[in-house]
């Protein structure tokens, strides 16, 4: 079995569960040795770890606050201390809230920037010079709202079109070096978060079905599988590129 991410190195930002975990199960069974970063769900960043390892995986779980450098700037020299080397990145963690402007405070809109733009740069500024010598990939991931936003969504679907465009620049930047930087959009997926925040059942999934070709809303696994083609060799000629996996829905 050709495995196509075999013995590299990838660090997921807030994959204890959703969308990272996803990604992290479908890298370590590609053949990728994973790092499980959280913040505070450590329970399920060990039964993600436990999982991966009991089919044959290689992981490790380690907790860092993406918001804060000293944290990102742990969680590599964790990465390295564990397997030697750093291959692939995946910007995952973000935060979302729904809140209109009147409601929207400074403390609100500084979290959501510290970790969904200011955490992200940092992370892949710390991944980059880990690439140096042999390349590597970085995804960052988007969502649908940065070129499509809805209304109550206006800090994150700001730091997102600021991922889009981090993206594009790092590109040009990275490329000398050999790594490869590109963003996923996801439209809406079902995971623990999106049950947390009563998406699942709603309305407002019955809505986004109706205008989603494919007709479902996304699983994890959706995203991971596009995750894994951007980590590896079969995307060596991609950069710079936003792919919007989202069932059809613009």
């Amino acid at each position: 079995m050709n495995l196509l991410l075999k013995d590299k190195v990838a660090v997921i930002t807030g994959s204890s569960q959703g969308i990272g975990a996803g990604i992290a199960k479908a890298f370590a069974n590609q053949g990728a040795k994973v790092v499980i970063n959280y913040l505070s769900n450590h329970l399920k960043a060990g039964e993600l770890v436990d999982e991966i390892i009991e089919h044959g995986g290689k992981a490790i779980a380690v907790k860092a606050d993406i918001a804060e450098p000293s944290d990102i700037t742990q969680l590599f020299e964790t990465t390295i201390d564990a397997f030697g080397r750093l291959d692939i990145l995946v910007n995952n963690t973000g935060i979302l809230e729904f809140e209109v402007l009147e409601t929207i405070t400074p403390e609100n809109l500084q979290a959501q920037i510290n970790t969904n733009l200011i955490g992200t740069i940092l992370a892949t500024q710390k991944a980059a010079a880990l690439m140096a010598t042999d390349g590597g990939s970085i995804i960052n991931i988007s969502a649908t709202t940065s070129i499509n936003p809805l209304p109550g969504t206006l800090v994150f679907s700001a730091t997102k079109a600021a991922i889009d465009n981090i993206t594009k620049v790092l590109s040009k930047e990275l490329g000398p070096r050999n790594i490869r930087i590109n963003t996923i959009a996801p439209g809406m997926t079902e995971t623990e978060g999106s049950h947390e925040k009563g998406i699942i059942g709603s309305a407002f999934e019955k809505q986004n079905i109706s205008i989603t070709p494919l007709g479902r809303i996304a699983q994890p696994e959706d995203i991971a599988k596009v995750a894994v083609f951007l980590a590896s060799d079969d995307a060596a000629w991609v950069t710079g590129e936003r792919i919007q996996v989202s069932g059809g829905q613009l």
